[in-house]
């Protein structure tokens, strides 16, 4: 091969180069650095906060704010004495009581005295906190608890704080922690991975920084948003924030690097070689970053707040992401070839298919494209078969921690004691006309421990608010579990012959209709996340049969990693199940997330094919694009498997589904099935563009 003469270096590239860091660390690292930190501060975490409007527990809720302070939070206190408690234990929980009353600022409502359970062995107080602030609300929980742990509690005397109040309360501290832990596992997890990936001790420092300005001005953005009003945050979202916009920038970067490093070889300016590169890398990084926004804003469709919040958060990380890194590292990079050391690119005209771990599998691949291709799709579809199992029917919320704090500890003694549902009763709005048939309605049912008509605190009588009745019932089934979804689906179905007027509400139906809301949203959602993506693809790549083929494969994998998931969820992590929105977000993450892989792929491949064909296009182009995609599926997985340092069940699970997705995707999907699939397919893979008909296609006039 000819090799071009040297040129020049441009001797004016590095100054400007720097300047461009410079202000990018000024304006992006002091402008939005300190709006960042401030993202938790702007959280609502609140279970109404993820409810649709329509729904009838959110009616519900606002109808109850006439009878009951709109942010009353319960928190019970548990008193537990094996042997039976004692007159000693009595006078300890009202000592407790009136120690409590002291503290107006908790309470948000009047408490209610302490019950003493049947079996004569426990007692239980009930605290209506103020939720209306969580960071205020974990303080007073906290507060509460260290109250309880003053010296003088009788000896053998057990205490828990524990019911709604409790829970809430210990899952709003993880949220509020997650940033911090998430930062600091996943910038580890990244740099290691980079240090091997690139054998520079330099290098990695461009990505690192980059995705951290990427994620800084995503958050930074984010506040000024949450601040105004604009767009509502949770933990949820704010806790996937970090590994999607890491994950997405260290990709980005991976595919800028890779090409420029290739190009530094052909170039004697680095100038030069980053124009190539990055005119080259351009299409596919846009079209990768479009799909994901794309599939992540579907989520708006959704009836759950929760969605629709991680749909536009997730959307302006993947967007920050790819910014930053098409401004900031051409520049970064720009600052000359010792990056690189110790393994400098020089201009010696190499040719980047070169003998190798991809060389050698891309000539597997031609030797034995129906094995690889067909052996593939079997793995994937008994993988496949697995996902029938996944117990997606929600998760009760006092196993949505991988840890057992306190307020699980003590739900679990709460059931041994009093009624299952107890501090998390069903809410009825109820006509004063249809008060008495409703109550013997509830009365009848089975799992209706108690039911009992709101009162002043004063009289007996029910306190009556434009023509309605506050009935509160306790279940005789836990408040958390999924049984108490179907037996809140029997009391709607059941009162609705009182009056068809009738709300049911309180948290177990806040539960429900959550749950209700998430399979809709799974039929929904989906197929306009494959649409989107179909469309995106054909414009990429100017055709029908590659997309078509692309979306094929990733909804495979897609259908393998939930079979896996089934099987690691039960048998290996012991989980209670999964949340019933968890489908829909691995899909929108593998699906979106998966297409990249291939659009890096199948983007070189038909670059490649006007030059060398089909057939020796894509096997250019997988043994081109190997290392680089295969490193930054390794990046992404690593980056969501960070989640699993969390003890949030519903973010282990997802970090799980998405890393162990990704794998699948990377090392089967798009080193196997696809290439194998196009050298199969041929020239037809590009019908109808001028590629199907084995020329080049047309070029622009003028």
């Amino acid at each position: 091969m000819n090799v071009p003469p040297d040129e020049v270096e441009k001797t004016d590239v590095w100054p400007r180069a720097l300047a461009l860091v410079i202000v990018f660390l000024v304006i992006v690292g002091g402008g939005f650095g300190s709006l960042a930190g401030k993202l938790t501060d702007q959280e609502k975490n609140t279970n109404a906060s993820f409810l649709p409007a329509n729904a009838e527990a959110t009616k519900a809720l606002n109808a109850s704010k006439a009878f009951l302070p709109a942010e009353d939070t319960p928190t019970v206190v548990l008193y537990e004495r094996d042997s039976g408690v004692t007159p000693a234990d009595e006078q300890r929980a009202l000592a407790d009581l009136t120690a409590v009353r002291k503290h107006a600022d908790w309470l948000d409502g009047q408490p209610t005295p302490p019950v003493k359970s049947r079996d004569g062995k426990a007692l239980q107080l009930t605290l209506p906190f103020d939720g209306k602030d969580n960071k205020v609300f974990i303080q007073n929980v906290k507060d509460l608890r260290q109250l309880l742990d003053a010296p003088g509690r009788p000896a053998g005397l057990k205490v828990y704080v524990t019911g709604l109040g409790g829970i809430s309360s210990d899952l709003f501290e993880v949220f509020g922690s997650i940033n911090g832990t998430l930062l600091l596992v996943t910038g580890v997890i990244v740099i290691l991975i980079l240090l091997v990936v690139y054998r520079s001790p330099v290098l990695w420092v461009l990505p690192v920084l980059g995705a951290g300005l990427a994620f800084t001005m995503a958050s930074g953005i984010l506040y000024l948003l949450a601040k105004t009003g604009t767009l509502e945050v949770n933990g949820q979202s704010d806790g996937i924030l970090p590994v999607l916009t890491f994950g997405a920038a260290t990709d980005y970067a991976l595919l800028l690097i890779a090409r420029y490093r290739e190009e530094l070889h052909r170039h004697g300016s680095t100038w030069d070689a980053m124009k190539v590169a990055w005119r080259a890398a351009l299409p596919a990084i846009l079209a990768s970053a479009a799909t994901v926004m794309l599939a992540l804003l579907c989520l708006l469709f959704s009836e759950l707040n929760s969605n629709k919040s991680l749909g536009p958060v997730g959307a302006l990380g993947v967007a920050c992401s790819a910014f930053v890194m098409l401004v900031f590292l051409p520049g970064g990079l720009l600052l000359g070839r010792w990056l690189f050391w110790p393994r400098i690119p020089h201009l010696d005209g190499e040719d980047p298919v070169h003998e190798g771990i991809w060389s050698r599998l891309a000539d597997r691949l031609d030797s034995h494209s129906a094995l690889f291709g067909a052996g593939t799709v079997v793995i994937l579809l008994v993988l496949a078969i697995g996902a029938t199992g996944l117990k997606s029917g929600g998760l009760p919320q006092d196993k949505a921690l991988t840890s057992r704090p306190q307020s699980v500890i003590g739900l679990e003694h709460q059931a041994k004691h009093f009624p299952a549902g107890s501090g998390t009763p069903v809410q009825l709005i109820v006509p004063t006309a249809a008060v008495g048939k409703a109550t013997e309605i509830l009365g009848a049912d089975k799992d209706v421990a108690s039911v009992f008509p709101f009162t002043d605190g004063v009289s007996t009588a029910p306190l009556v608010r434009g023509g309605d009745v506050l009935l509160v019932a306790t279940l005789a089934v836990d408040a958390n579990s999924n049984e108490a979804l179907d037996v809140v689906k029997r009391i709607r179905s059941e009162i609705d012959g009182a009056s068809k007027a009738v709300l049911v509400g309180g948290f177990p139906a806040i539960r429900l209709d959550i749950h209700e809301s998430s399979k809709r949203d799974n039929r929904l959602i989906i197929p306009i996340v494959l649409l989107l993506i179909l469309i995106v693809l054909a414009i990429l790549l100017r055709a029908l049969v590659a997309p078509l083929v692309l979306i094929v494969t990733v909804i495979l994998s897609y259908a393998a990693t939930l079979g896996t998931c089934a099987f690691f969820f039960t048998h290996v992590f012991g989980f209670a199940g999964s949340d019933a929105s968890f489908p829909l977000f691995a899909f929108v993450f593998l699906v979106a997330l998966g297409v990249d892989y291939n659009i890096f792929l199948i983007s070189r491949v038909r670059e490649e094919v006007p030059k060398h064909g089909t057939h020796d296009g894509m096997l250019r182009g997988l043994t081109v694009t190997g290392g680089v995609i295969t490193s930054a599926g390794v990046v992404l997985a690593a980056t969501f498997a960070a989640l699993g340092t969390l003890p949030l069940v519903f973010l282990a699970e997802i970090g799980f589904a998405v890393s162990f997705g990704v794998i699948l995707d990377t090392f089967v999907v798009r080193s196997l099935l696809v290439p194998a699939i196009v050298l199969k397919l041929g020239d037809r893979m590009w019908w109808p563009s001028a590629l199907a008909r084995g020329g080049a296609p047309a070029e622009p006039s003028p």
